[in-house]
C-alpha cells in the first residue's frame, strides 16, 4: 500500500517528499474536502517534485460537463498523473455518469499529456447528496475511470473508520478491484487507522491533517510524513508474518 500526501504549496510537496510520501497530491484543503489548487501552483507542485514521484490533483466537486471536462484537460496537460473528481449533490445515476465520462475526455485529450481519472465517493454521501460508493464503482467503470476514492466530505465530522465497518469497507474495495479499478481510500486517516485501510486491501490511503502541525489546513512537516512511512513498513511486515505463519501451519 502506497501512501498520498494531500499538500496545497511547493514547500509541502517538498515536505512530503523528503518525508518518503509515495504519491503528492495537489489540494487546497480550505475549499473543501476535494478543493482544486490553481493550474499555477499545481506546476509549482509539479516542478517541486521534479518527476521523483506520481503528482495527482483534486479537481473538486463536478457541476458542469463543460466545465469538468476544461478543468481535467489542463491539469493533465500540467502533468497530473491523475485527477480526482467528486460528486457532491450529484444523485442522479444518469447525471453523475455523464459528468465522470465528460472528465475521462478531458484528462485523455492530451496524447502525451493525458491522464487517469480518480471516482470520487463519499462515505457520509447523505451529508452532500452524493450517490453512494457501490453505484460510483459503477459510474468509475463505464466512464473508463483508472479508480477510486473512498473519502469524507465533512471534515468536521467522523472520519472513515467511524462510518464504515471493516467488512463492510472489505466489500467494497474487493468490488473496485473486480472492476480493473485502483482503490484509495482517505478520510481524516490517522496513524492507527493505517492497519485498518491495509486490512480493507486499499492500494493507496491518503492523509492530510495526520501529517501536518495544526491539522488539516495547517503545513505539511517531514517527520510526521516520516513516521507513517515507518508505521506503514510496520503493517506491511506484520501482514507479511501473518501470512507466512498461517501458511506454515496449514
Amino acid at each position: 500500500m502506497r501512501l498520498l500526501v494531500s499538500v496545497s504549496s511547493a514547500a509541502e510537496a517538498s515536505a512530503a517528499l523528503a518525508g518518503g510520501a509515495d504519491v503528492i497530491d495537489a489540494k487546497n484543503p480550505r475549499m473543501g474536502a476535494l478543493g482544486a489548487v490553481s493550474e499555477q501552483v499545481f506546476r509549482e507542485i509539479h516542478a517541486a517534485v521534479g518527476g521523483a514521484r506520481p503528482v495527482t490533483a483534486a479537481l473538486g466537486d463536478a457541476a458542469g460537463e463543460l466545465e469538468i471536462e476544461r478543468d481535467a484537460h489542463a491539469f493533465a496537460a500540467a502533468g497530473a498523473a491523475l485527477v480526482k473528481v467528486g460528486f457532491a449533490g450529484v444523485a442522479s445515476v444518469p447525471r453523475a455518469a455523464a459528468l465522470a465520462a465528460a472528465a475521462v475526455r478531458g484528462a485523455t485529450a492530451g496524447g502525451s499529456g493525458s491522464s487517469g481519472v480518480v471516482v470520487v465517493a463519499y462515505a457520509d454521501a447523505g451529508r452532500v447528496g452524493s450517490l453512494g460508493g457501490g453505484a460510483l464503482i459503477e459510474i468509475a467503470i463505464r466512464a473508463g475511470a483508472t479508480g477510486v476514492l473512498l473519502d469524507t466530505a465533512d471534515k468536521e465530522g467522523p472520519g472513515l473508520r467511524g462510518l464504515i465497518a471493516p467488512a463492510e469497507l472489505a466489500r467494497w474495495v474487493a468490488d473496485a478491484h473486480e472492476g480493473g479499478l485502483l482503490v484509495a481510500l482517505a478520510g481524516k486517516l490517522v496513524t492507527d487507522d493505517l492497519a485498518f485501510v491495509r486490512e480493507a486491501g486499499a492500494d493507496i490511503a491518503g492523509v492530510r491533517g495526520a501529517v501536518c502541525d495544526e491539522g488539516r489546513i495547517g503545513r505539511v512537516v517531514t517527520e510526521k510524513v516520516r513516521l507513517l512511512k515507518h508505521v506503514l513498513a510496520e503493517v506491511r511486515s506484520v501482514r507479511r508474518l501473518d501470512r507466512r505463519s498461517l501458511g506454515e501451519g496449514g
